[in-house]
């Protein structure tokens, strides 16, 4: 059994909380009419999720719950709650037991829950239809529903037979793709109406952005060009700045040494203005020393000339008798200082008495005439360095003068190159700034580029082809080039974005189409397949319970008018039987009994075919007889082998069958009660 047990509390005439367990294959309820038996089949239909309260009998929400009496005031809440018994996992849920429980408000507010969370009726929707579970169809047949499968259009009976086949699901599916597919047909209409809206203006942009890389590939070119030349020109400017300062310096220096020396030599040639005047200094110190020379040299022949007399007189002969007189004289004399002394006196006395003073006087006047000789020579000395001083001095000067001025002109010709380097470095930077401004940037990084040759002639045709680049570059530009860009790229990825959206769009209409036409496929495979064995179940069902005779359910299609004047082909099912002993041509021609009958094997061949976890009938044995009742309730033991049926039944025959009795009884309060009956009591009042 799959389901346990439903609680219904405040629903309609079940103002108190009243339970039902369904622990039988087969489950009656019963009761005297109006005592809200069928309240029961109505509950199943709420709880599952029913929105029509109209199949409810009533009008508003608050009709389903209970509105009170003299004993007992209104409720305010109606809820039921339903237990299924989940070990075969006949739900898609990992509990072993589920509770769907829905509770409804005055206000018409509606709650649901699920093993006691909340959830939308979707969820609960999804949760039952994989179970073969649904708040309508043939597995709840409420009361005077029995005769409508037999009434209904071919067009709903087929729908019918459908839903019993667990069909309904593919027809959702198929519904839900063929809504998604027409949707993705709207959504493709309305992409390709924004792509034909963006693609004149994405033209123009486009046409703007092709300028611009036009003017983007000019700016490379430009930026290309300018590092070299930028690179070469730096290069350049460095090394003639080195050059410059390397012919500059020792150019100054000597520049520098030569204006000290002429410095030196004009303030010598100041100290020593007259040159004559020195001259006439040394001439008069020339002849001076001439003079000195001479009276010098006059000196020394009269010196030699005493000398010469002097030794003359010393050859002398002195007389003997004169000599021995000096020797008897001497000695006489005790004392040997009074013998040098009368010796020294004997020969003075006999010597020229003038030579020694007149030598001693011109030797005097010789060291007088050399002393002032060598004052004379060291002023005549003095004045010759004074000369010499002064006459190298003018030639420093002059060849410093000389020297001085080709220093200049090579120091100017250094100072105009430089300046014209100056010129070039200040062109240079303004090109620097110009083409920065232009090409951006990026044109100033250079420094990493490779370019060694100084080729000046090459140089200047870079430099004209980079002036020209400038031009056509300003030229091309276009103002708001990065917002063209940004919104071109905007635009353009909109509308790529729409590309993309657009063929995933048709491939998901592709995808739809192919699913739907899968979906048909397998609707009329399934709905062929579950058709014959219906027809084959109703087939037997019907010769059981007419003992003979022949039914079954034939397709039928019929050409139906739109409104644009088109026709379609429109399916149904039309019931064809054949009664034994009896010609019977239309449904219409049988007794009640016997539409009774029919409809009831046409359910229960449905049901058997494809069996919903249980079945509720709702008194669809109310117009049969004795016999037929017999019959019926043989169908019903034959039902029970596939789902767990649910009898709501005044019927003694069909009461037998059941398992468990539940009476549903009404005092004078208007309050429905609950009283259960085992098997046997059930036997023993059915008898």
């Amino acid at each position: 059994m799959y389901l346990k047990s439903i609680e219904i509390s405040g629903f309609k005439s079940f103002a108190k909380k009243n339970g039902f367990s369904f622990n039988t294959p087969i489950s009656a309820i019963v009761g005297p009419n109006g005592s809200g038996k069928s309240n029961v089949a109505e509950s199943f239909r709420f709880v599952l999720g029913e929105q029509s309260i109209k199949s409810m009998r009533g009008k508003r929400g608050e009709d389903l719950i209970w509105n009170g009496s003299p004993e007992l005031p209104r409720g305010n809440r109606a809820s039921v709650k339903v237990v299924f018994d989940n070990e075969r996992k006949i739900f898609d849920i990992d509990f072993p037991e589920v509770t769907i429980e829905r509770v409804v408000h005055r206000d018409g507010l509606n709650e649901y829950s699920i093993n006691g969370s909340p959830v939308r009726l979707k969820d609960v929707i999804e949760l039952l239809a994989k179970a073969h579970i649904g708040s309508s169809g043939h597995h709840i047949i409420s009361q005077g529903e029995a005769d409508k499968i037999i009434s209904a259009t071919p067009k709903d009976r087929k729908a019918m037979v459908e839903d019993a086949l667990g069909l309904k699901i593919y027809q959702y599916k198929r519904l839900e793709s063929e809504r998604k597919l027409e949707k993705a047909f709207e959504n493709i209409a309305q992409v390709e109406g924004l792509r034909k809206e963006i693609a004149p203006h994405l033209k123009f942009l486009k046409k703007q952005v092709e300028k611009l890389e036009k003017t983007e590939s000019l700016r490379e070119e430009l930026i290309t060009l300018a590092k070299e030349y930028f690179k070469r020109e730096e290069a350049h400017i460095t090394e003639s700045k080195k050059r410059l300062e390397a012919e500059r310096k020792p150019v100054e220096e000597e520049l520098k040494k030569l204006s000290k020396q002429s410095a030196e030599a004009k303030e010598v040639m100041n100290l020593e203005k007259d040159l004559t005047k020195i001259r006439g200094e040394r001439d008069l110190a020339t002849r001076e020393l001439g003079k000195l020379e001479g009276l010098i040299e006059t000196y020394e022949r009269q010196i030699e000339a005493e000398k010469g007399r002097a030794a003359r007189e010393e050859l002398k002969t002195v007389r003997l008798k004169e000599v021995e007189d000096l020797f008897e004289e001497v000695k006489a004399f005790a004392e040997v200082a009074k013998v040098f002394d009368r010796i020294t006196a004997f020969i003075r006395e006999r010597k020229h008495q003038e030579d020694s003073r007149l030598i001693s006087e011109l030797s005097a006047k010789i060291v007088e005439a050399k002393k002032r000789k060598g004052g004379l020579e060291a002023l005549l000395k003095a004045v010759q360095e004074k000369e010499q001083k002064i006459i190298e001095a003018e030639k420093v000067a002059l060849t410093s003068e000389v020297l001085e001025k080709e220093l200049v002109s090579k120091l100017n010709f250094l100072k105009s190159r430089e300046a014209t380097l100056q010129s070039e470095e200040a062109a240079f930077r303004r090109e620097l700034a110009e083409v920065g401004h232009v090409a951006g940037a990026s044109a100033l990084k250079y420094h990493d580029v490779l370019a060694t040759d100084d080729d000046r002639a090459k140089q200047e045709e870079r430099r004209h082809a980079l002036e020209r680049l400038k031009i056509r570059l300003e030229e091309a530009s276009i103002a708001g080039s990065d917002e063209i860009m940004k919104e071109y790229r905007e635009t353009s990825e909109r509308d790529s974005f729409l590309e993309r959206e657009l063929a995933d769009l048709e491939k998901s209409a592709g995808t739809l189409k192919g699913l739907i036409k899968d979906l048909e496929t397998r609707l009329a495979t399934e709905f062929e397949t579950g058709l014959k064995n219906i027809n084959k179940e109703f087939g037997k069902l019907f010769a059981k319970v007419f003992d003979g005779g022949e039914a079954g359910l034939a397709l039928i299609k019929n050409k139906t008018e739109e409104e644009e004047g088109e026709q379609s082909i429109e399916e149904g099912l039309e019931i064809k039987v054949s009664l034994p002993r009896k010609k019977v041509k239309s449904l219409m021609m049988l007794s009640g009994g016997e539409r009774a009958l029919t409809s009831i094997a046409l359910i229960f061949a449905i049901s058997a075919v494809n069996p919903p976890p249980f079945i509720i009938l709702d008194e669809t044995d109310a117009a049969l007889d004795e016999a037929n009742s017999r019959k019926y309730g043989d169908m019903i033991e034959i039902l029970a082998k596939y789902s767990q049926l649910i009898l709501i039944t005044h019927n003694r025959e069909t009461m037998s069958r059941a398992g468990v009795i539940y009476g549903v009884t009404m005092g004078g309060n208007g309050i429905s009660k609950v009283l259960s009956i085992s098997f046997d009591e059930a036997s023993e009042v059915a008898k």
